[in-house]
């Protein structure tokens, strides 16, 4: 198997990772919490990644100039891509901010070839088209007008620009130090202390509560969480961005896939669901078979 195939399969691996840890936060949310369930996955990456680091790995990469990559794509995802997406959702309802979410592959090819000098082909092109297209199909669905603005859509768009920005500069942080497990460290550090920092500034520490059934259902979320998260960095450290991030966004098709099995009281897969699906494969095959 080459190189870019095996980052490539990664990368699909991880977004089944992160559709797998969605499944699993849903049934812990029906007496949860999303503080709840972020309070999980973080602390379970964090005691299994920096308990490896500590136990294998020297210190020292904390003085690299990769730590300051980390720590500002911590800042920005999931901090404010995430805070973003949920303004737009409260503005312009999830059947617009959902798909206009998704349009981060045509950011990344943007990025990729603007400032990485990345050359993908014209087959990387029309298998993003697809993924985004596919996004628009499988998120969207039929609901009354609702009045917004222009700008209010530029919301999810502005957080799907940033999350490219995130991807971008972990990126960059992989060439100085080229270890996923660094890096899912830091990163994930981050995001804990933001998330801690502004439940106990804003006085919520409730939320932090979990019964024993939410407990095991965040419990596996956070370790497929943490398989995810490392499979994002192995495969953008040995991929080009511009083909691995839409990879990373065809969790969309294992979400669908996922609910009609065991969501099938709660979710419907109708024929729109099914084309946007057909049109992620495409994507994948066209960007996969370059």
């Amino acid at each position: 198997m080459s190189p870019t195939l095996f980052a490539e399969l990664i990368a699909i691996l991880s977004a089944f990772g992160w559709a797998g840890d969605a499944l699993f936060v849903r049934f812990g949310l029906r007496r949860s919490n999303i503080f709840a369930a972020m309070l999980m996955s973080y602390t379970v990456s964090i005691t299994c990644v920096w308990s490896y680091l500590l136990a294998t790995t020297s210190l020292e990469f904390l003085k690299s100039p990769a730590m300051i990559y980390y720590v500002i794509s911590g800042c920005l995802q999931p901090l404010f891509a995430r805070a973003l997406y949920y303004e737009g959702i409260s503005r312009i309802g999830v059947a617009r901010a959902g798909p206009l979410r998704g349009s981060e592959p045509l950011f990344a090819v943007a990025v990729a070839v603007g400032f990485l000098g990345e050359t993908p082909g014209v087959s990387v092109y029309l298998g993003t088209i697809l993924i985004v297209a596919s996004l628009w199909l499988i998120s969207g669905k039929q609901e009354g007008q609702k009045n917004w603005r222009l700008i209010d859509a530029a919301l999810p768009i502005a957080a799907a620009m940033i999350s490219t920005i995130s991807q971008t500069l972990r990126k960059q942080a992989l060439k100085i130090i080229p270890d996923p497990l660094v890096a899912t460290a830091v990163v994930t550090t981050v995001s804990l202390t933001l998330l801690v920092g502004f439940v106990v500034t804003t006085r919520r520490t409730e939320q932090f509560r979990m019964n024993g059934k939410s407990f095991l259902f965040f419990l596996c979320a956070a370790g497929l969480a943490v398989m995810a998260q490392i499979s994002n960095f192995v495969a953008l450290g040995r991929g080009d961005m511009s083909v691995i991030i839409p990879l990373l966004n065809t969790t969309p098709l294992f979400n669908v896939l996922l609910s009609a099995v065991f969501l099938r009281n709660l979710e419907t897969v109708n024929s729109r669901i099914v084309a946007g699906a057909v049109l992620m494969v495409g994507g994948v095959v066209l960007i996969t078979s370059r």
